[in-house]
């Protein structure tokens, strides 16, 4: 699936069509936060040109203050309307790349990140799709509009109305995705109470990353509507399932499915063997990018289907890598580790570069692991080399800090600055009192 391409002049256009007022230009920073310029249609000019200027010392992890100017380049082919604003002065976006003055790509910007690692993927004749499932809760506000914990529902995976009520949420949310181009394949009730589940039509990396940002944006904002608070955070409650973010990659060269090959075993070529290995060598250093948070890892525990071990299968879902059985042109793996937080531009970056540095290196992954993982003993996994994934942040960012190839995907400025505010995050989580430890020992000691 390919994103419709849209020029300058489309743009216009089209904003005249639909009587488009103001234009946010959007893009994210290092955690995947997603920022706006809102922009009145008479600077729409101006913006298209690239000549808005922003300041960037206001965004963390991009600029300290001393270089603070920074450019907007939009994406003409990312222009949407928002369809819950009003016909009359009507809302658009636009995802913005960000420039530095002298007319370089902004080494900071986790879009030209991707953008870098997409080009040596072509380069060596490939183009990467990808196909995210996104999990998330919808929980109910208090009397100042407040987030709470409380779900709306006591639903399970794949129930109907009348007991989820989140449920006309979701079906606005559907259609509004529809509405801005998304090709929505599925969306039901997940596995826990208040947790629901909307699936995408896999497109090229790029147009993926973008849609993950809008698709965050547009079930906060279809929640709020509702009376709702959707949050993406991995493991909100204690002792129920958290939400996941499997992603679904292959490499296609030309019109073909890299990663299909009759003639191999299980019908899987050689460059999807080799990706699955570079995947595989790198995922430690991989983990802090795509579970980025100290709340990421109260996910991936054993016991709530999390992938906590490192093996692959084409018939088990336990494995961090899952083989879907379809094959031919669907051919296609699933890394099922990343979660909602993650910053999509740099997860997919990372993944890629994992992925090519395989195929580069031919890395053979070791053999498929058929058994259910999570009934081996600790004995059973080591005899059959299946490592862990780290167990929390600061093991994560070790692993970072060993690895050059995760390091280079990413470049030096997002590197530095994404390891420097981790730490800092993980210090402020470290020195806190938490609930559970004054339940456990105030009235004891």
């Amino acid at each position: 699936m390919v994103m419709a391409k849209l020029t300058n002049d489309d743009v216009r256009n089209l904003a005249k069509e639909f009587g488009v007022k103001f234009i946010r230009l959007q893009f994210t920073d290092i955690f995947g936060i997603l920022k706006n310029v809102a922009i009145t249609v008479e600077q729409l000019e101006k913006a298209l040109d690239g000549e808005l200027m922003f300041d960037g010392s206001s965004i963390e992890g991009f600029v300290r203050i001393e270089e603070s100017d920074m450019y907007l380049r939009p994406d003409p082919s990312s222009f949407v309307v928002f369809p819950w604003r009003p016909r009359d002065g009507a809302v658009a976006r636009l995802i913005c790349d960000v420039y530095n003055v002298d007319g370089t790509p902004f080494l900071g910007d986790p879009r030209n990140v991707l953008k870098k690692v997409i080009q040596e993927a072509e380069e060596m004749g490939y183009t990467m799709n990808a196909g995210p499932e996104l999990e998330f809760f919808l929980f109910q506000v208090d009397n100042e509009g407040r987030p709470t914990t409380s779900t709306h529902d006591n639903a399970g995976y794949f129930d109907m109305a009348p007991v989820d009520l989140g449920e006309n949420a979701r079906r606005d949310m559907v259609l509004i995705l529809e509405q801005m181009g998304f090709e929505i394949e599925a969306s039901h009730h997940e596995v826990a109470p208040g947790q629901h589940e909307i699936d995408f039509k896999y497109a090229e990396a790029l147009d993926i990353a973008d849609k993950i940002v809008t698709f965050k944006f547009v079930v906060r904002t279809t929640a709020q509507r509702h009376g709702l608070h959707a949050t993406f955070m991995p493991k909100p409650i204690y002792g129920i399932a958290g939400s996941g973010m499997h992603m679904n990659q292959s490499l296609m060269k030309g019109e073909r499915n890299a990663f299909y090959d009759p003639r191999e075993p299980f019908g899987l070529s050689q460059d999807c063997m080799n990706y699955v290995g570079g995947l595989m060598r790198h995922i430690k250093a991989i983990t802090p990018i795509i579970n980025p948070t100290v709340n990421s890892y109260k996910r991936l525990v054993s016991g709530f289907e999390a992938p906590v071990y490192i093996a692959w299968s084409e018939r088990n879902r336990s494995p961090l890598i899952r083989i879907p059985a379809k094959r031919g042109l669907s051919t296609r793996i699933e890394l099922r580790s990343p979660d909602p937080s993650c910053n999509p531009y740099l997860a997919l970056a990372v993944c890629l570069k994992a992925g090519l540095e395989g195929i580069k290196n031919k890395i053979t992954p070791p053999a498929p692991c058929d058994r259910n993982i999570y009934e081996m003993t600790a004995g059973e996994r080591e005899q059959l080399g299946i490592g862990n994934l780290p167990e929390n942040l600061p093991e994560a960012l070790q692993e970072l800090k060993k690895d050059r190839v995760i390091q280079e995907a990413l470049g030096e400025h997002v590197y530095q600055r994404f390891i420097e505010a981790k730490q800092i995050e993980w210090e402020r989580y470290r020195v806190q009192v938490h609930a559970w430890e004054l339940e456990e020992y105030l009235a004891k000691y």
